[in-house]
Formats: C-alpha cells, sequence, structure tokens
C-alpha cells in the first residue's frame, strides 16, 4: 500500500492543530477595570470552583479571578491538582498574558490546560552538514506524547524569560547543546496550535529556530526527558511524518522546515 501523499498527511496535521474544544468553554478572566480575558474554562468547572469558595464569580461574560493575580491563580491550580483536574505538578510557572501577550502574573505548569492559558514554546530543528535530521523520541515517563519522536529540542517558556534564554536552557537540558556552538541558528517563524487535550485545552505559539550540528557534537541529554537522539535524512524523515510517529507540534515545525505550506 502506497505511503499517503504530503497533502494527505499535512491536511490531517492541520486540522488536528486548529481543532474547537470538545466542550463548550467561557472566557477565564482576571477582575479589574475591563475583566482581561486570558484564558477559558468549561462551565461545569468554573462552577465547581465557584461552589468550594474559591476566588472567582461567575457572570455575563465569563469566570472572573477576582483579589491578587498570582496568589488567586496559585489557589485555583491547587486545587485543580488536588482534585486531580491538573497534569502532573511541576513546579513550573508560566506567564499568564491577554490576547495582546501583555503579562498579568504567573501559574503552575500543571494548570495551564484546564484553565485554557495561552502557553509559548520554543522549539529548535537540528541538522548535520551531511543534510540529516536530528531528532529525539520522548522518554516513556514523559507526562504527554511519551515514546513518540520530537524536534532535536522543545521546550516551555518560564515566567520571567525570554525567547532566548528558553532557547539557550532547553538545549542544554535537552540535548547537551550550547547555543553558541551551534552553526547558522536562525528563526524559522511562528506558529500556533490550538486544539484539546485531556487535561483541558491547548493554545500555544511555538517559536521555531533551526541549526545546524558540527560534525563533532552529539546530542547527549540531561534531564532524563529524552530517550534517545536519531539522524535521519529528509525521505526517512517523510516516511516517519507520514506515519504520525511525531507529536503534533514537531510534525508540523518538520514539515515547515522541509518547506511545506504550514498555517498558524
Amino acid at each position: 500500500m502506497p505511503a499517503p501523499s504530503p497533502e494527505h498527511w499535512l491536511v490531517r496535521l492541520q486540522r488536528r492543530a486548529d481543532a474547537p474544544p470538545l466542550q463548550p468553554r467561557i472566557a477565564l478572566r482576571l477582575a479589574g477595570a475591563d475583566d482581561t480575558a486570558v484564558g477559558s474554562v468549561e462551565p461545569a468547572l468554573a462552577a465547581a470552583l465557584a461552589a468550594d469558595g474559591l476566588p472567582v464569580r461567575i457572570g455575563a461574560s465569563g469566570c472572573v479571578v477576582e483579589g491578587d493575580p498570582d496568589a488567586s491563580l496559585e489557589r485555583l491550580a491547587q486545587w485543580l491538582h488536588e482534585n486531580g483536574r491538573a497534569s502532573r505538578w511541576r513546579n513550573e510557572r508560566l506567564a499568564v498574558c491577554d490576547a495582546a501577550g501583555r503579562v498579568h502574573a504567573a501559574i503552575e505548569r500543571a494548570a495551564v490546560r484546564p484553565l485554557g492559558i495561552t502557553t509559548q514554546a520554543v522549539h529548535l530543528v537540528g541538522r548535520r552538514a551531511d543534510g540529516g535530521w536530528w531528532l529525539q523520541r520522548r522518554a516513556l515517563d514523559k507526562a504527554t506524547d511519551p515514546g513518540l519522536w520530537d524536534t532535536l529540542m522543545g521546550g516551555l517558556v518560564a515566567a520571567g524569560e525570554d525567547i532566548a534564554t528558553t532557547l539557550a536552557r532547553e538545549t542544554w537540558e535537552e540535548a547537551g547543546l550550547r547555543v553558541d556552538a551551534l552553526a547558522a541558528l536562525a528563526p524559522l517563524g511562528r506558529i500556533t496550535v490550538r486544539r484539546p487535550v485531556t487535561e483541558g485545552y491547548m493554545v500555544e505559539h511555538i517559536e521555531m529556530f533551526q541549526a545546524w550540528l558540527p560534525a563533532r557534537l552529539q546530542p547527549l541529554n540531561q534531564d532524563g526527558e529524552v530517550m534517545a537522539f536519531e539522524c535521519i535524512d529528509a525521505a526517512a524523515l517523510r516516511e516517519r511524518l507520514a506515519a504520525d510517529r511525531f507529536t503534533l507540534e514537531a510534525a508540523l515545525i518538520l514539515a515547515h522546515a522541509l518547506g511545506h505550506r504550514v498555517r498558524g
């Protein structure tokens, strides 16, 4: 049976990457003069938060978080964790931004998907002088997409970090590489993924970069989150993409790097 055409798997990826929530959601807002929207929640979850005395009120504009944003969001995150409504607790704080990208607070990473809070990520496409593509295979104990193939590096931007800092930190933690040792590091653009996930709804802006690894450099994981690295040629990469062996985000990024038109 012939492999699916690039157009077939690209269409499938694009549909998955721009999908509405499985259940209706209402806006999550921070109390203030304009009750700034910073995410979204399912109405039943908002009602449960309010019923348990969390600092929220539900009105026509959505679910409004009252009080100090950092402290109140911390209480919501703890409640989600204690009630099995959040992902694995990471003790990592991410920025809480409005649609314009202005930062209003920070929150534990485990709580962002139930609350529909937009996250920002950085991915690095690794190339080799002979044209090969460096990939990582995610560890089997990863909270999301265990065992799937990924870009050379991918990570979330922590609260208080800029893109360059995250790129350098994650490249070392995941691949054991120093950014200044890479060649021709360059941005590839940005894509945005919007899709339902197990814990809620994912909205993520992904900044994409590409760099070339000198022959003397080999990736070596430092944080235990990578099972293996492999360098494959473009034909093998296309076959693996068509076989759906990558995380959704990595597949979109690598398709873009291969020259396919990826919306986002």
